[in-house]
């Protein structure tokens, strides 16, 4: 088992993409468990998808005195540093991301501002965290970033393992991605910074992105239109609940890796990665059976609607993998973690969201 080294009672933790799906959900742990905590959001607000669900998450958040929000965004050098001086952060969780693999495709300077550029302006914040460090404040003392299972690109072996190679991904997304990894690596081993990837797996739930899939298919099912089913429906996803990736990301917040030298004096990269999914992948069919079953029980979609009329099965699309299965062995042996939840259950937290969200408010 890791260590736990890091206290978050009192700590100042910066958390990127607070606005987003896990960071949103993220904060909201962190100030309901961690009495003192001193929480700073950075989110850009960006219309990648309905700023209306970013306005709700964060109103969840607002009414917290230990909760402060920067609208801004971290490709802005500026800015971060600034962020950095406000909050001195004992704990940075970078989530901010532009996130989709299809969409890298037509847009693919919007990755590169925010998961290269972005990435590299917090890795520079913590790096110089430790320049003439002000009385109480000795720097960052650990850094937590996300990854994806985009990472694994085609990999032929499964489950996934963080021990395989990834050195060929299949979209812009993923390789920006690995180039997080690649970077983290580096500033780690250059500078002691203590820091941990995590490559998370298809999350969903409550409040989740509309660009997924389980949101997707339930606003054109809502709206008559039929849902697309790539690869024939002949994929499989590691569906990872929200609540079970926050669990996994808030443990690790807490157990930094050691700073060490080597033989040569020099620092041995503080640095580890994690998987965090299910472990069960599910067919795509079987999801969008519990799916539409969960919307029936939820009154988003009639009992009587026709949902063979509103399926299309499609080929494969650019970018795309047809399994993702995550190997947590590493996850648990430190932590002694796995998430847990359970498909259906997911599914119908969503289905209850959504009926709030979308029909009734």
């Amino acid at each position: 088992m890791v260590k736990k080294n890091v206290d978050l009672q009192g700590a100042g933790v910066l958390v990127t993409g607070a606005a987003g799906f896990i960071g949103s959900a993220l904060c909201a742990r962190l100030l309901s468990e961690y009495p003192g905590i001193r929480v700073t959001g950075i989110d850009n607000m960006n219309d990648y998808y309905d700023v209306a669900i970013k306005e709700e998450r964060l109103s969840r958040l607002s009414s917290d005195p230990h909760f402060t929000f920067i609208r801004g965004d971290i490709a802005d050098k500026e800015l971060v540093t600034r962020a950095f001086a406000q909050c001195k952060p004992d704990v940075v969780v970078n989530l901010a991301a532009q996130a989709g693999v299809r969409y890298s495709i037509t847009h693919p300077d919007s990755y590169i501002r925010s998961n290269l550029i972005g990435f590299y302006n917090i890795l520079e914040a913590c790096r110089h965290s430790y320049d003439g460090a002000a009385a109480g404040y000795a720097g960052v003392r650990h850094l937590v970033y996300a990854s994806s299972s985009s990472v694994y690109g085609t990999n032929a072996k499964i489950p996934y393992s963080t021990n395989d190679k990834v050195d060929h991904p299949v979209s812009l997304y993923a390789a920006t991605k690995k180039s997080d990894e690649l970077m983290a690596h580096a500033y780690a081993k250059l500078y002691n910074i203590p820091s941990t990837g995590l490559r998370f797996f298809t999350v969903y739930g409550a409040a989740g992105r509309p660009d997924m899939a389980y949101f997707g298919f339930t606003n054109r099912l809502r709206a008559g239109e039929k849902i697309r089913i790539f690869n024939f429906g002949h994929c499989k996803r590691d569906f990872t609940y929200i609540d079970d990736i926050v669990e996994g990301v808030v443990r690790v917040m807490q157990g930094a890796p050691e700073r060490q030298s080597g033989a040569d004096g020099l620092p041995i990269a503080p640095y580890r990665i994690y998987n965090i999914g299910n472990g069960h992948p599910v067919d795509l069919l079987d999801f969008v059976d519990i799916l539409q079953q969960e919307l029936v029980a939820a009154d988003v979609l009639p009992q009587d609607y026709d949902f063979e009329a509103h399926k299309e099965l499609v080929p494969m699309q650019p970018g795309d993998v047809p399994v993702t299965y995550a190997d947590t062995t590493a996850l648990e042996q430190d932590f002694g973690y796995r998430p847990r939840t359970d498909l259906r259950t997911g599914l119908r937290a969503f289905a209850v969201w959504y009926k709030k969200f979308y029909c009734e408010g």
